[in-house]
C-alpha cells in the first residue's frame, strides 16, 4: 500500500512540475506581441496557412538565403531545442549544432533583447501548430556559402550585449531604443552596408537600399530625413501606413501590416519618440537641379498624367494621394522607391486605422526611360524639392527589376 501511495505520490508531483512548467496565457501573449513587433512572419512565413514554417527566400549581396522553419516540428522546427539552444540562436546567431547563422538572420540586432524577451517569443512560438517543413540550404556565391567564415564575421562586426538604458533619456525613449536597434532591427533595412553587409555603424538609420527599394533616413535630416515629422507623423505612419506626408509602399508596407500595425499604442510612440530624437548621422548631399530642358520634358509628362491626383502644386490629397513637396523619400539621393512607383504603380497599404485603399497605376509600358528619368527629375525638384538627377540608365535598371 505504501508503495502505491508513493507512486501516486511521485505522479502527482510530476504533473504539478508540468502544468508549472507551462507557460502562463499572460506569456504566450506577451511573446505574441513580441514576435509581432519583430516583425518574424515577415521572413519566417511563405504560405500563410503554415505560419512561421520557413522556407521563405531572402535574396543578399551574396546570394541567397531560406528562412528555416520555427514552428515545433521536433525533426524539422525547433521543437527539440532547449530554452538555451534558443536563447543562444537568436542573441549569438549560434545553431543547436554549434554552426553559425549569416546575418541575414538579424542576430547583431537581437543580441539587445533580454532573456526574459527571448523565452517569451519561444514560450508563443511553442503553441503553434507543428509543420514538417525542411529547411533549404542557402545558395550563396563562392565563398560566402563557408559558415566557417562566420567566426571571421562575427569577430570583426559583432558586438553582443543588452541594450543599454540612458539614464538621462525617459523609459518611453529607452523602451524605443529597445525596439528599434534591438527586437525591431530597423538598421537591417535603414542602415547602409559595407562591403562585407555589415552596417557602417558612423551611418545608423541614414538609409540604405534593399531588394530595389530604398529605405529611406529615419535620422533627423532636414531634406531626406525625418526632421520635418513631429512625433504624432511618425506614430501614425507606423500605426497606419500612412499620413500627411507621405504613405508606406514596397517592402516597409509589408512591415506596417505585418507588425507596426499590431503594436501597442505605447511601444509605436515610444519608437517615434526615439526616431524623433536621433541627429543626422551624415551630411546630405549638395544637389546641381536639372537644366532647364529636362525641367520641362518632366514637367509636360506630369501634367498629363500625374496632376490629376497630385495637383498642380504637388499638395495631392494628404493619406489618399501622399503630397510631393518636402517629401523624404521623393528625395532620397537614390531613387531607386520612386522609380519603382512610377513604373509599377502603387497601392495604398490598407490596416485597421486606414482600411480604404487607394491605387496609382504604373507607367513601365506607357513611358520611355527618358520619359520616366524626366518627370521623376521634375517632381524630386519642384516646389522647394532637391534630389540629385536621375539618368536614363538608373531607369533602365530599375525596369530590369535590378537591386
Amino acid at each position: 500500500m505504501r508503495m502505491i501511495l508513493a507512486v501516486v505520490a511521485l505522479c502527482s508531483a510530476v504533473a504539478s512540475a508540468a502544468r508549472a512548467a507551462e507557460p502562463s496565457p499572460e506569456l504566450i501573449a506577451y511573446g505574441k506581441a513580441l514576435v509581432e513587433a519583430g516583425d518574424c512572419a515577415g521572413c519566417h512565413t511563405t504560405d500563410p496557412a503554415k505560419p512561421f514554417a520557413g522556407g521563405k527566400r531572402i535574396d543578399t549581396p551574396f546570394g541567397a538565403i531560406y528562412a528555416p522553419n520555427l514552428t515545433p516540428d521536433r525533426d524539422t522546427g525547433i521543437g527539440a531545442w532547449t530554452d538555451a539552444d534558443f536563447t543562444r540562436a537568436v542573441r549569438t546567431g549560434v545553431a543547436p549544432d554549434g554552426s553559425n547563422y549569416y546575418p541575414a538572420f538579424p542576430y547583431p540586432y537581437f543580441t539587445k533583447m533580454t532573456k526574459d524577451d527571448t523565452l517569451a517569443i519561444r514560450a508563443y512560438l511553442g503553441t503553434l501548430a507543428p509543420v514538417a517543413s525542411r529547411n533549404k540550404p542557402p545558395e550563396l556565391r563562392w565563398p560566402f556559402g563557408y559558415r566557417g567564415l562566420m567566426r571571421v564575421w562575427n569577430a570583426m562586426y559583432f558586438k553582443p550585449g543588452l541594450f543599454e538604458p540612458d539614464q538621462s533619456q525617459s523609459a518611453a525613449w529607452n523602451r524605443g531604443g529597445y525596439l528599434v536597434t534591438g527586437l525591431g532591427h530597423c538598421g537591417a533595412c535603414h542602415t547602409p552596408k559595407n562591403y562585407f553587409g555589415a552596417d557602417k555603424t558612423a551611418q545608423a538609420l541614414s538609409g540604405n537600399e534593399v531588394g530595389g527599394w530604398y529605405a529611406p533616413r529615419l535620422d533627423g535630416a532636414a531634406r531626406t530625413g525625418l526632421k520635418s515629422w513631429s512625433v504624432e507623423d511618425i506614430t501614425e505612419y507606423l500605426q497606419s501606413g500612412r499620413n500627411v506626408k507621405s504613405h508606406a509602399g514596397g517592402l516597409m508596407a509589408e512591415v506596417v501590416v505585418g507588425s507596426t500595425s499590431r503594436m501597442s499604442d505605447a511601444d509605436v510612440r515610444a519608437i517615434a519618440e526615439y526616431l524623433k530624437s536621433l541627429p543626422p548621422s551624415r551630411r546630405e548631399t549638395i544637389v546641381t537641379p536639372p537644366d532647364e530642358a529636362e525641367m520641362k520634358a518632366g514637367q509636360a509628362v506630369y501634367a498629363k498624367l500625374c496632376i490629376a491626383c497630385h495637383e498642380a502644386d504637388g499638395s495631392g490629397a494628404p493619406r489618399i494621394y501622399p503630397p510631393l513637396p518636402g517629401n523624404a523619400l521623393l528625395q532620397s539621393v537614390n531613387p531607386s522607391s520612386s522609380l519603382r512607383i512610377i513604373l509599377d504603380g502603387a497601392h495604398t497599404v490598407t490596416t485597421p486605422r486606414a482600411p480604404n485603399a487607394g491605387e496609382m497605376p504604373g507607367y513601365a509600358k506607357q513611358l520611355s526611360d527618358e520619359e520616366i528619368a524626366a518627370v521623376t527629375n521634375y517632381i524630386r525638384n519642384s516646389w522647394g524639392n532637391a534630389a540629385p538627377l536621375v539618368t536614363t540608365a538608373q531607369v533602365a535598371k530599375a525596369r530590369k527589376g535590378k537591386p
